[in-house]
């Protein structure tokens, strides 16, 4: 098979931005090539300098070539819940998600929106996931298997809920062990499959899952953990009941060896500084998710102070709490919600974050995230005019800066003219 080739404007990052004009960290060629040879990056330099006989050249100029896309916490199944009105999160749970999320002990279903799922993420040029199944194991079966048909990078695992929930969605501690730890042995390492062991939140749990829970991360290091985290300040009141001999909430997942640098705790907005300190010590992950906070109103995430204290931190859609599928989107609504705490992230750090930052969080920068040679191929290509009102801003636009901050205000699935999966085109 021939090699394929790559024109257009590239950038990619080296580090987490400074600030605007840290130009070191990141690398721009105006007119690039990235050679593609099965399913990896083997060359991404100035096209003048490639050796093009026998290669298949798709021209993608003017446009800008950027790593696919990364989100680091959503729920597939609450694709029909998104948009859902006038509810916090503890009474939007109970009114919308576990209604919906009953309909997943239907196979057929998991797959249909599995796969549009999938779909709709490839469209915004979203190119790898950590991603929240049911408490089904059928859930996790289907998503697995679509994603391995796309051959998409993706992170996920069947949610442990024990209480709190509908009959029809509570497992039992050694069941949700036993599930989890089936679909671990056939999904994790799997092509491009990485499990995720997913407790929901403490509130769900009961201290003998979360035991559980301890045992699945204690057997098995190479695999995720995910769940919630001071997310809503009644969430918070009821896990301090349900748990009163922990110092707060973030010590219930402590003291059930859930913490580390494999460990995705969304949200992570009402934190005190010993939750702080805890987090950056562990080198836990804190996951912004801007739409959801906003939506749900269940507060501003403190980017400043999460950084000043050396948490790592992710970006994320959080659909279907989230409102779109779009990191472009969710850039754009992160940097408002920041403006409201009178902290402002420029466009560079911006785009880091939803490649190479969300990468490092998942501990994937070897794989994803970057347009280095002997990476995976997942790319998506930027069209900075793709609406009229977007051409129109871009007739004033003079510096690179100035176009990635049009396409995180103005752009959406639209401004995504292309997205590569390994190699190939899947939009």
């Amino acid at each position: 098979m021939p090699d394929l080739i790559l024109r257009g404007r590239v950038l990619s990052f080296r580090e987490e931005p400074a600030g605007y004009d840290d130009t070191a960290s990141f690398r721009y060629i105006e007119d690039g090539g990235i050679r593609i040879r099965d399913g990896r990056i083997a060359e991404c330099a100035d096209f003048s300098t490639l050796e093009t006989d026998g290669a298949e050249i798709v021209d993608h100029r003017p446009h800008l070539i950027v790593p696919g896309f990364i989100d680091a916490h959503a729920h597939y199944p609450q694709m029909q819940v998104i948009a859902s009105w006038g509810a916090k999160l503890l009474d939007w749970l109970e009114k919308y998600t576990f209604p919906e999320e009953t309909k997943f002990s239907d196979p057929d279903h998991c797959r249909r929106i599995a796969g549009y799922f999938l779909d709709t993420l490839t469209a915004h040029g979203t190119t790898t996931a950590a991603v929240y199944c049911t408490v089904h194991p059928q859930s996790a079966e289907a998503f697995f298997a679509a994603a391995e048909e796309r051959n998409m990078a993706m992170i996920a695992g069947k949610v442990m809920m024990d209480r709190h929930a509908p009959e029809a969605l509570c497992d039992a501690p050694q069941s949700s062990y036993d599930d989890t730890t089936a679909l671990i042995g056939k999904w994790h390492g799997k092509g491009r499959a990485h499990y995720a062991i997913t407790p929901r939140f403490a509130i769900t749990s009961t201290p003998e899952q979360m035991e559980m829970a301890e045992a699945l991360v204690r057997e098995n290091p190479g695999c995720y953990l995910q769940t919630h985290l001071s997310e809503n300040k009644a969430e918070i009141e009821l896990t301090r009941e349900l748990y009163p001999q922990a110092r707060d909430y973030f010590d219930v997942y402590e003291k059930y060896g859930l913490l580390g640098e494999r460990s995705l705790f969304g949200h992570a907005i009402h934190l005190t500084h010993r939750e702080r300190d805890r987090m950056a010590e562990t080198g836990s992950v804190a996951v912004y998710c801007p739409t959801s906070n906003l939506f749900l109103g269940s507060g501003l995430y403190d980017e400043a102070g999460l950084k000043e204290a050396g948490v790592r931190r992710a970006i994320a859609t959080d659909v279907g709490g989230g409102t779109n599928y779009s990191m472009l989107r969710t850039l754009d609504e992160g940097y408002k919600a920041l403006q409201l705490r009178g902290q402002n992230i420029d466009p560079l750090r911006s785009f880091y974050w939803a490649s190479l930052g969300n990468a490092r969080a998942l501990k994937l920068e070897d794989r994803i995230g970057t347009l280095e040679p002997g990476t995976d191929a997942d790319i998506t290509v930027l069209d900075s005019r793709a609406t009229d009102v977007m051409a129109l801003r871009m007739e004033t636009v003079k510096s690179l800066q100035e176009e990635l901050f049009v396409l995180q205000t103005l752009g959406d699935d639209r401004a995504v003219a292309e997205t590569y999966i390994a190699g190939h085109p899947a939009k």
